[in-house]
């Protein structure tokens, strides 16, 4: 059994870090990989093959940020999924699925293949949906509880969990009642081969003195809005014209947080980039003086691991966010905490960071070396690898157990023929 099949459905592949890297790893490792996914800027084909990995696309209506926009988006991507995984299995084999969500309604083509086809089904762990919902609409309502029983489900198929980080490890063992033997802990770490620290370029600091950047989504609970009215307060209100804002990444909520930036007449400060090739992500991260990562507190955010901060640890850079359990895991002394959703203290870290060039050395080395020594890609291949030997080990023994109960069946047929 080497033939997996990934399903993934908010982001494109191999704009989505996380995936493709898990793709390639597998690739390498021996397995042939197929990946459903839809599709972007950039990667509109809708077939495509790269590095021997086949990737079917399919494209989505526009996102709208509503309950009903989320019904009708990820209708629409199932109905895809499911046609494009039967694709598939007629093409290429398909012996274990790996999903990735959101949402947590892919287990439902893992379903009908592993009844009908002995398929095997990992559940890749990315975000807490039910939170999620909480996050972007404030409210516990039936559409909330849905996604509840939808995670439960998912959980309950799964042969085996792959999780980000410890938080997620732990909802898997408590909400979805996984024995922790069959969930393992892969984080989204870049690289590092690939993704280091460069030069920079001044020219991206728009002559001022410094650059603060941002690297990452921008919807309604990211906090970007926090990040623009911390610069308003440090421009405006503590006459900080020297600073430049380089924010990089799109999102649903870019028209309102332009918007926000207008309400506030700091234009000039203020760069939208859209999303960027890795090469000038990296060039315009390492000519940031402070990398900021203003997701506000909430049950989602708190127990996530930013890929954004991953990220800046990689390229040295130190960091401002706010005080969040697995933000704190994953930079230790790499970072500078605001008090969670104070905007004023947001603002005060990142000055107090800018004032101090030791501190930010000393605390981007610290983050490059936390990188090295247990964070980067290379360390979260042995459980990636671990994750599918255990389902494929568990394939087998189902199939064994399947064998002797078709064995005994035969024997007790053939005893009762004599007697």
């Amino acid at each position: 059994m080497r033939r997996a099949l990934m399903i993934v459905e908010n982001l494109p592949v191999p704009f989505d870090r996380r995936v493709w890297m898990e793709a390639t790893t597998l690739k390498e490792a021996g397995y042939q990989v197929s990946i459903i996914c839809p599709t972007g800027k950039g990667h509109e084909n809708l077939y495509e093959e790269i590095d021997g990995i086949s990737i079917y696309r399919h494209r989505l209506p526009p996102e709208k940020s509503s309950p009903l926009g989320y019904i009708h988006e990820y209708s629409v991507a199932l109905w895809s999924q499911w046609k494009l995984a039967h694709k598939v299995r007629r093409e290429r084999g398909v012996d274990i699925i790996h999903a990735c969500n959101p949402p947590d309604l892919i287990f439902l083509i893992g379903a009908w293949f592993k009844i009908f086809y002995g398929t095997r089904f990992i559940f890749d762990h990315h975000d807490l949906c039910p939170e999620l919902y909480e996050a972007k609409f404030g409210k516990k309502d039936l559409f909330y509880h849905a996604l509840k029983v939808a995670e439960r489900l998912t959980f309950l198929l799964a042969d085996t969990v792959i999780s980000p980080n410890e938080s997620y490890k732990h909802i898997a063992e408590r909400r979805g009642g996984k024995d922790p033997k069959t969930i393992y802990v892969v984080r989204s770490a870049p690289r590092l081969d690939s993704f280091k620290p460069v030069e920079g370029n001044p020219r991206y600091r728009r002559g001022r003195r410094y650059l603060v950047g941002y690297l990452g989504v921008m919807g309604e609970f990211d906090g970007v809005d926090h990040l623009i009215k911390a610069a308003h307060e440090l421009i405006v209100k503590r006459g900080r014209g020297d600073i430049h804002f380089c924010l990089i990444g799109s999102g649903p909520a870019v028209g309102a947080l332009k918007g926000l930036v207008d309400e506030l007449s700091i234009g000039d400060y203020i760069e939208f980039t859209g999303r960027l090739p890795d090469t000038e992500v990296i060039d315009r991260l390492s000519t940031s003086d402070v990398c900021v990562g203003p997701d506000p507190l909430n049950p989602l955010n708190n127990q996530s691991t930013m890929n954004k901060i991953l990220e800046y640890m990689a390229l040295e850079r130190p960091i401002v966010q706010y005080d969040l359990l697995e933000g704190k895991r994953s930079a230790g002394e790499a970072s500078v905490y605001a008090e969670p959703n104070n905007i004023r203290d947001l603002a005060g870290k990142i000055e107090l960071l800018l004032a101090d060039p030791d501190l930010r050395a000393r605390m981007g080395r610290l983050g490059r070396r936390q990188m090295v020594e247990r964070l980067e890609w290379k360390h979260q291949i042995p459980p990636l690898l671990s994750a599918y030997e255990r389902t494929r080990c568990a394939s087998r023994r189902n199939a064994g157990q399947l064998l002797a109960a078709d064995d005994t069946s035969r024997i007790v047929g053939k005893e009762s023929s004599i007697s």
